[in-house]
């Protein structure tokens, strides 16, 4: 008989060996740990110390045929990775090497569902929407020792909350009705100076994925931003979103003829583009871009979230039209905070298949410095995924607004 190669995790090969010596106790020595001390099966790399070694677990019922990993840690978004059992035992596992601060959820697929990890007690949850019959999901979140800190996500006690109402805002432009979410900050006054304000794309998610209203009370409560109006505008789940948001011109004269100046007449709004920001993740950071491109005399401050920057019109066969449209005009009185995640590099999209949105939000910050803009550019070890611009858009806002710094330095 052959010998088996080693597993990479050495708590799991110590656990091989012992069940090849006839010692099945060892299994359940080995789930009591791993109930005590919680899922994934984290382990240091000798002589790395920017990697770990992370063992996905699930223990199996009788039936169980197969069993997969479904993540995006492979760079491919939601990808469904196999694992393997460790016969003849209930135990199925897959080890992956990754940075040491990562943060990302994941799900198994098991009998034809995707369940979240029963041994790991962090969640993060994705909300029912009856409004458009949306029935949400649980993911269990992988998150590494050395991850950065998310200090601004959650309420805190004694912290002033500013509000937040639903209005809903007709297009006559795209003939269709919007739903728009405007946080007010703590001690807003209708009759106080001009607020500086965020146009924040796919308003719904800004709202209940991300918390962006508790993240800019945080903020304002700590002194590192002025008080600040959010317009947060639009619904992922509208079936217009795909097309409103890639660089659609009727969506830019819905927003700068129509959103704006209904805004402008109920709210305090400044002006000044200096101290107005446009905001989005995805194809909405694209779409922030691109508003700030066509109209700088209302926008001077862009921070786009893992932007789809690579998108092209449809027809065309040159990919990333939109940092060479930066590149052919002159330069613009505009700053940019981007920034993408390190397992983005297989995003499925309508306009060109996969695509490698950590690339194009390479390319993109390449293309802004050699025009001479400013631009504040970071990644992080997550992939397409909420669970980490939670806590990044706080780095964006003080980049660009701010008076101090959230995490760490640009790159």
């Amino acid at each position: 008989m052959e010998d088996a190669i080693p597993l990479n995790s050495p708590k799991l090969e110590i656990l091989r060996q012992a069940v090849e010596a006839g010692n099945m106790t060892a299994v359940e020595t080995f789930w009591q740990d791993i109930r005590q001390n919680g899922a994934p099966l984290v382990e240091p790399i000798a002589g790395d110390d920017q990697h770990s070694l992370v063992t996905f677990l699930w223990q199996a019922v009788d039936a169980t045929q197969a069993v997969a990993v479904v993540s995006n840690l492979s760079g491919k978004m939601g990808a469904s990775e196999p694992m393997t059992r460790l016969a003849p035992t209930d135990l199925w596992y897959k080890t992956y090497i990754l940075p040491s601060d990562t943060r990302e959820t994941y799900q198994f697929a098991v009998a034809g569902n995707h369940v979240s990890d029963p041994l790991n007690p962090h969640q993060h949850i994705f909300p029912d929407d009856a409004e458009v019959g949306l029935t949400g999901w649980v993911s269990s979140v992988l998150e590494l020792p050395d991850a950065p800190p998310q200090p601004w996500i959650k309420p805190r006690p004694n912290t002033p909350s500013g509000q937040v109402t639903l209005q809903r805002v007709y297009s006559q432009f795209l003939n269709n009705e919007y739903w728009v979410w405007i946080y007010t900050p703590p001690g807003y006054n209708r009759d106080s100076a001009p607020y500086g304000y965020l146009l924040i794309l796919d308003g719904w998610f800004y709202c209940h994925l991300i918390p962006t209203p508790t993240i800019l009370d945080n903020l304002l409560a700590n002194g590192l931003l002025p008080p600040l109006i959010a317009i947060m505008v639009g619904h992922p789940w509208d079936p217009t979103r795909q097309r409103d948001l890639a660089c659609y011109p009727p969506f830019v004269n819905f927003v700068t003829q129509e959103l704006l100046p209904w805004a402008q007449g109920n709210y305090p709004l400044t002006k000044n583009p200096t101290q107005i920001g446009v905001v989005g993740g995805s194809r909405g950071g694209l779409a922030a871009a691109h508003l700030a491109l066509e109209h700088p005399a209302l926008f001077g401050q862009v921070l786009a979230q893992s932007g789809a920057f690579s998108w092209k019109p449809e027809g065309e066969s040159e990919f990333y039209w939109l940092p060479r449209q930066y590149a052919a005009r002159p330069p613009l009185p505009l700053r940019f905070y981007l920034e993408a995640g390190r397992f983005e590099t297989a995003i499925e999209t309508d306009f060109g298949g996969e695509q490698d949105f950590l690339a194009a939000s390479r390319y993109m910050r390449d293309v802004l410095r050699a025009k001479g803009y400013e631009v504040h550019y970071r990644e992080f070890s997550s992939g397409h995924n909420p669970i980490m611009w939670q806590g990044t858009l706080a780095n964006g806002l003080i980049a660009l607004f701010g008076r101090g710094d959230a995490n760490k330095k640009d790159g």
